[in-house]
């Protein structure tokens, strides 16, 4: 795993995403933006969450610790399942609206790069729990990435631009809040 890439491309997506998505666009293998980009940053997410949680309860008891494994498996489930279900669903609309063909890798690149803002504030808002409003605004940063890669990665008529980017932004924004609501709720029943 090359986490010079990691921070390099990451960095770049908020920075400047019109150069971020040409390098991605740039490199040979589209499998890598699963196994090189988003389940590093999943397990990042995760480990956050899970120090947060540790800093937050302590390690007074197991059910601190439990605490802590339960709120880090939310975050893995919530991001996994948001990955693969947006991956899925961007791939039917780039299929329908777009015409294009079944790519499911290219839409698996294209959400797993779109999730980067998704990423970094579930790594901050896990050590900095308190800063949960500011990351529901932030969030909406994912728009812009989504504008700036159909254009630069999906190769996106200027015609049809707008309605992707705004169908995409609500599946990348919707999912993995959906998906961790329940997770809660089956952890509740469950327990």
């Amino acid at each position: 795993m090359d986490y010079k890439f990691l921070l390099h491309i990451a960095f770049l997506m908020i920075s400047n995403p019109a150069k971020a998505w040409e390098e991605i666009r740039l490199r040979p293998n589209i499998r890598e933006a699963s196994f090189e980009y988003v389940y590093p940053m999943i397990g990042f997410s995760a480990l956050a969450v899970f120090m947060g949680s540790i800093f937050e309860r302590g390690w007074g008891n197991a059910e601190d610790y439990q605490y802590a494994m339960m709120n880090c498996a939310a975050v893995v489930v919530s991001l996994f399942g948001a990955f693969f279900l947006s991956s899925y669903l961007i791939n039917m609309v780039r299929m329908r609206l777009l015409e294009q063909r079944d790519d499911i890798l290219l839409s698996q690149q294209f959400v797993g790069y779109c999730m980067t803002v998704t990423f970094l504030l579930q790594i901050l808002t896990g050590i900095l729990p308190n800063m949960g409003i500011i990351s529901i605004l932030l969030q909406f940063y994912v728009i812009y990435l989504v504008w700036e890669g159909s254009e630069k990665l999906l190769d996106v008529t200027e015609d049809k631009r707008t309605a992707l980017t705004i169908i995409a932004s609500v599946i990348l924004l919707v999912c993995p809040p959906m998906i961790r609501f329940v997770f809660d709720q089956l952890n509740i029943l469950l327990n």
